[in-house]
């Protein structure tokens, strides 16, 4: 009581840091009618006076006032719009590396201009990352005309863009994103050849849209690039139609952890049906031999039991689609891992594409937490501050509104089954449309909305549906969404960078009827007034009916995003209405929710169709959604924790590789590892402080005949009374010098070099892919050492760290044995400049539940330019001529990176090469 005594008295502690920031707010409001005085040429001219007061000792503090002034009086000369002052407080908040939460419809989009425009000015790059491809050509067409105006470059990244498209965009003084092509370059940058195919330069600053989506949601998944390996269709296949014939008891689902078991008399009898088809090594399920046969067969399982069509995929072109949880947007090209998205294949009956092996990963927290500064912007962050500052140091603040909101949250109502429910909310969705109130419906999954179509459409409402089947007509839905009488059924990707606005979207109209009449068309402006009158009075109409109506057709595991859905009504002041319906059959409260004295409460004391509503049930529901988050910070903490083990040794590897590709010879290096694989060997045979007549003489020359190809005389040696390891090492050192002095004597110095370099490189990566495989597998499995009393992170801390050593052992000796017994044949040509990098499979996959969690297109099934005919079934691709089915160049020798023949401008891989 005393807390909430002082804070009503002195405010909370976020109200006294937002208005400390008002001082700066008031010196640049002070500067304004300075600076609406500048000519455009004197206002231009500020960017460059800005650099040099910055090369002359000042700081971006120091400029911030003028800065953030410029900016503002550019914007209402450039896109008609002037930055409110709370703005300018969450510009500010976003400079300082923080997190500004600002509500829906607050311009947040318009506030980046300010922190980006001023940390840009420096050179270094700014980064403003997008959660989805549309999001980031928009804001870099939209915002690029404010920030070219100004003198400052921006470049944009989005899939399928040439390596040196790629590498201009990021030399831009800003540059837009999707947070999964960001991490994709930086892992693909790590495997390049030489320095100069890398497209990334140094780190410097990044402001995340969506900031807890981004750095929460998808943050529970790791990004992996990945080759495929052999094909087992056909064990998919057998696995499948074992798992279809079992009976319930023979297994235990766990739907709140997402994980299933079998039962021990389900395991006896599937050892039975496996050994009767054939499929086992050996008689007992778990010998060592059928431990891929085991692992298939549980991915099956949850392939058939687990994952839902139509909820955590869809079947589109005879291909599983996976459906992000978080957006409800289809992800094309994306896959489940460890065999997972192969086991769905084989319960749909489509094309089994091959198994994949990683061969570069990082999470989102590792590859963020790269930049010296970084912030973001959201209207749903608070409920997360804690995990936002214990994984990226980042303050969450929350800026008030420009004007108070408006809309009314009501309490939630529940009912005994979905029936019942989707009566009430179809009967309340009526009545609102009745009256001409426009109506927004939030749903979890593609079944549940079109469900809810159907009840709709025998109550005779006309609505639209968006969900992943409509992806493509996003934008436009939701941007008439707030016209009078509408009503939009939508999954949680609701309204993401579009506004809902009130009588509808004026630009929308505009693209959407008056597209085929040209800009000079004296016609266009007439029927642009009329629009713009139209949506003038269809608004006041919409204002009476009482705003947008937001129904929520069930609560979220995470109360962000039903904050997000309630947070599309009631922009800027409007009026609005917010409302959630639920029963007992939702998965929340049948999995997470209140124990069974709840639900036998709910079901002795209602009737059907009789609804009840009260704060003590929405409390308890706000309780359940807090353990569910609870959970699931768990998890991400756990692969974070993980993650950092990985992240220690990617450290090393990626600066190894860097220096590798910067020096000019690494014969240093080269000779270190030579002598440090000799040391390993002697060792091994002969242990320090051990006697001669103790080593192992015969395995000591196998192992040298076996690296470096020499044979030794060590019989010899031993007759000799001072014989010592380290005498024994000196001479096996000496004669590999001498044979690799002997092998280059004749070679070109500059040859040799690259030879030496290349060969590093190489098996520096093989080592590397083959280490994180090791890697994977361990995580698989080291919570079994639980059992043993043991703690799984700790005892993989150890495993790996070992796993290191002995990676770079086997790294060292590699190198050392294929340049000492490597024949050079130099051909009598120039040598070509490096390829591009092949498009390698891009995923972002959780290794907790195997779930994937991307909605960016990059590396969407284009790995035929890496591993031909495994790539799959074939696709159309565009072309200047229109769709085309077949690839009229393909009996022609063409190089997948060289320019297409139809003269498209393409790479042939992206034209018509990707139909082969």
């Amino acid at each position: 009581m005393i807390n909430a005594l002082m804070k009503s008295v002195f405010g909370s502690s976020n109200d006294r840091y937002v208005k400390s920031i008002g001082k700066v707010v008031n010196q640049i409001n002070a500067l304004e009618a300075q600076i609406s005085q500048f000519s455009d040429d004197e206002l231009k001219a500020q960017t460059d006076k800005f650099r040099r007061q910055l090369a002359e000792g000042k700081t971006l503090d120091n400029i911030l006032p003028e800065a953030f002034a410029t900016v503002r009086e550019a914007s209402i000369r450039v896109l008609g719009m002037r930055h409110f002052d709370v703005q300018m407080v969450g510009g500010i908040v976003l400079h300082r590396g923080e997190i500004a939460e600002m509500k829906t419809g607050e311009g947040k989009t318009l506030v980046a201009t300010l922190a980006t425009y001023l940390n840009a000015i420096e050179g270094k790059g700014v980064h403003v990352v997008t959660v989805n491809d549309y999001l980031a050509r928009r804001d870099a067409d939209w915002m690029g005309q404010l920030y070219n105006w100004l003198g400052l470059t921006v470049g944009v990244i989005v899939p399928n863009l040439s390596e040196q498209q790629r590498r201009e965009a990021y030399n831009s003084d800003i540059t837009y994103s999707t947070n999964n092509e960001l991490g994709f370059d930086y892992l693909r940058d790590n495997m390049k050849q030489e320095r100069s195919q890398m497209v990334h330069r140094p780190f410097n600053f990044a402001i995340v849209d969506e900031v807890d989506s981004i750095l929460i949601d998808e943050a529970r998944t790791p990004l992996i690039i990945s080759g495929p390996t052999e094909d087992k269709s056909d064990l998919y296949v057998a696995l499948d139609e074992v798992v279809k014939s079992v009976p319930e008891d023979w297994y235990e689902a766990d739907e709140k952890n997402k994980n299933i078991t079998w039962t021990e008399e389900g395991n006896e009898a599937v050892e039975e049906l496996l050994k009767e088809k054939g499929l086992l090594e050996t008689d007992n399920l778990y010998d060592v031999e059928n431990t891929q046969v085991v692992h298939h067969l549980d991915q099956a399982l949850k392939a058939n039991i687990m994952f839902k069509r139509d909820d955590n995929y869809i079947v589109k072109d005879d291909k599983v689609v996976i459906i992000d949880e978080f957006t409800g947007r289809m992800m094309e090209g994306r896959r489940w891992s460890n065999g997972l998205h192969q086991a769905v294949e084989a319960k749909e009956g489509v094309k089994i594409e091959p198994e994949n092996q990683t061969m570069a990963s990082i999470t989102f927290q590792n590859y963020f937490r790269m930049y010296p500064k970084l912030s973001g912007m959201t209207g749903t962050a608070a409920t997360e501050a804690a995990e936002f500052w214990d994984v990226y140091k980042m303050n969450v603040v929350e800026i008030p509104t420009n004007v108070p909101v408006g809309r009314i949250d009501e309490d939630d109502e529940f009912y005994k089954n979905t029936q019942d429910k989707f009566l009430a909310i179809a009967k309340a969705i009526k009545e609102k449309n009745e009256i001409g109130q426009p109506v927004l419906v939030g749903t979890v999954s593609i079944e549940k909305s079109e469900l809810l179509s159907e009840f709709l459409t025998n109550e005779g409402v006309k609505h639209e549906i968006l969900n992943a089947r409509q992806h493509e007509r996003e934008a436009h839905i939701v941007a008439q969404a707030g016209r009078l009488g509408a009503v939009t059924i939508a999954t949680n990707m609701a309204g993401r960078g579009t506004d809902i606005q009130l009588g509808g979207n004026v630009d929308f109209r505009i693209g959407d009827e008056l597209s085929e009449l040209a800009d000079d068309d004296p016609k266009k402006q007439l029927e642009i007034d009329q629009i713009k009158a139209e949506v003038a009075a269809e608004k006041q109409k919409v204002l009476d009916a009482g705003g947008l109506f937001v129904l929520g057709t069930e609560r979220h595991e995470s109360r962000r995003i039903d904050n997000q859905l309630r947070g599309r009504s009631g922009r800027q002041g409007d009026p609005g209405l917010s409302r959630f319906y639920l029963c007992l059959e939702d998965d929340l409260l049948r999995i997470f929710g209140p124990d069974t004295l709840f639900a036998r409460m709910m079901n002795s004391n209602l009737e059907d169709g009789e609804a009840i509503g009260s704060k003590w049930l929405s409390k308890a529901i706000e309780t359940a959604q807090k353990k569910v988050e609870a959970r699931n910070y768990e998890a991400r903490k756990q692969v974070v924790e993980y993650d950092d083990v990985m992240n220690d040794q990617r450290k090393v590897i990626y600066e190894q590789r860097a220096e590798i590709m910067d020096a000019e010879a690494v014969d240093d290096v080269v000779v270190d590892m030579r002598h440090d694989a000799i040391n390993g060997i002697v060792v091994e045979a002969c242990p320090p402080g051990s006697y001669p007549e103790q080593w192992d003489i015969e395995g000591l020359k196998e192992r040298v005949a076996e690296v470096f190809g020499m044979e030794i005389n060590v019989e010899d040696w031993l007759e000799e009374e001072e014989i010592e390891p380290e005498l024994v090492e000196e001479r096996i050192r000496t004669a590999a010098d001498a044979k690799m002095e002997a092998k280059t004597a004749g070679t070109d110095a500059s040859i040799w070099r690259q030879v030496e370099k290349s060969i590093l490189l190489e098996r520096l990566d093989f080592h590397w892919k083959e280490h994180l495989a090791t890697l994977d597998a361990l995580r698989q499995v080291v919570f079994l050492r639980a059992y043993a009393q043991k703690q799984p992170l700790n005892e993989y801390k150890r495993e790996a760290f070992g796993l290191f050593e002995t990676m770079l052992d086997k790294l060292r000796e590699d190198v050392s044995g294929i340049l000492i017994k490597a024949e050079l044949r130099v051909p009598d040509v120039q040598r070509e400049a490096l390829p591009d990098l092949p498009d390698f499979l891009t995923g972002h996959i959780d290794p907790l539940t195997g779930r994937e969690n991307s909605d960016d297109g990059d590396g969407s099934a284009d790995r035929e330019a890496l591993f031909g005919s495994l790539a799959g079934s074939p696709r159309a691709a565009a072309s200047p001529g229109g769709s085309a089915t077949v690839d009229p160049y393909r009996d022609m020798d063409i190089n997948r990176n060289s320019p297409c023949p139809c003269g498209s401008g393409n790479k042939y891989k992206h034209c018509h090469g990707s139909i082969r």
